[in-house]
C-alpha cells in the first residue's frame, strides 16, 4: 500500500482518514471553551461521499466543561486533492447554558 503524504494530490475516497479542527465555541455567559477535535474514520453515506462523527468536550472554563456528539456534513472538495467538512452542533448545557460551535475541519487526503 502506497503511504500518503499530507500534500499529495489524492483523486477519489481515501478509506482510513480522519480530520482535526481547532476551533473556539459561541460565547454564552460571558465566556469562551477551546475546542480541539478529531474525527472518526469516514462513513459512507448513500450518495457516494462521506461524513465523520465525533465526541468530546471542550476545555475547562468558567469553572466547568461541556461535552459534545456531532456528525459533520459531506466531503467538500477544496483542490489539490483534499477536503474538508463542516460542522455545526451546540454543546450539552453545564452552569444554565450551553455553547454553539460551527466551523470547517483541516483538509484530509482525498477529493470526495
Amino acid at each position: 500500500m502506497k503511504k500518503v503524504g499530507k500534500d499529495d494530490f489524492i483523486s477519489g475516497f481515501v478509506p482510513h482518514h480522519n480530520h482535526g479542527s481547532v476551533d473556539y465555541t459561541s460565547v454564552a455567559d460571558g465566556h469562551v471553551h477551546q475546542c480541539l477535535d478529531v474525527t472518526s474514520p469516514p462513513i459512507p453515506s448513500e450518495d457516494g461521499s462521506h461524513i465523520h462523527y465525533t465526541e468530546g468536550y471542550v476545555f475547562f472554563e468558567d469553572g466547568h466543561t461541556q461535552d459534545y456528539k456531532a456528525y459533520l456534513g459531506p466531503a467538500i472538495p477544496v483542490g489539490n486533492g483534499m477536503h474538508v467538512h463542516y460542522y455545526d452542533f451546540y454543546t450539552t448545557e453545564n452552569d444554565r447554558h450551553r455553547h454553539h460551535v460551527k466551523g470547517v475541519d483541516q483538509p484530509a487526503p482525498g477529493n470526495k
